[in-house]
């Protein structure tokens, strides 16, 4: 009688385990709340009305860095890539290239190796970004540009 006690125990256990996952289960995949169809219909005119942005860009190639790492020199070569919307005249951003190369590989070469190794291209990306503005700022410029884009990058 004993055994048949337990058995029963058990299957009730069991059943309460899997109605809980089921009913867990259902509460986060539940659907969102649903939305007021004028709000719907105000969303998609939204989006229907933005017009598509056009892009300039500049490109800033074979920027080099040397690293120390491991006892040996180790070299990051980088092909980026300046993103700018596009505006009534072209932007010339021939002047800021000398800032734009000297802010990153100073920033770079003060990594590092296996921090700068281990880095995913989108955070690299918004490293840069930040340092870009962070030293625009210091030198009381407008930076020319919205994103920095990492077009290539060889390491040695």
């Amino acid at each position: 009688m004993n055994a048949v006690r337990i058995l029963i125990v058990v299957t009730l256990i069991n059943l309460l385990i899997v109605a809980g996952g089921v009913g867990a289960a259902w509460w986060l995949l539940k659907p969102a709340a649903p939305v007021d169809p004028a709000q719907a219909l105000a969303a998609a005119e939204e989006e229907e009305e933005a017009e598509p942005v056009a892009y300039e860009f500049f490109p800033v190639d074979k920027v080099i860095v040397s690293l120390r790492g491991e006892g040996r020199e180790r070299y990051f070569v980088l092909d980026l890539m300046l993103q700018a919307e596009k505006g009534e005249e072209p932007i010339d951003f021939a002047p800021v290239e000398p800032l734009v190369r000297n802010s990153v590989v100073a920033y770079l070469s003060g990594l590092p190796f296996e921090e700068l190794r281990g880095l995913q291209i989108a955070e690299l990306q918004t490293r840069l970004e930040d340092v870009l503005v962070a030293d625009f700022a210091r030198q009381k410029a407008v930076a020319p540009f919205q994103s920095v884009l990492v077009n290539k990058l060889i390491v040695q």
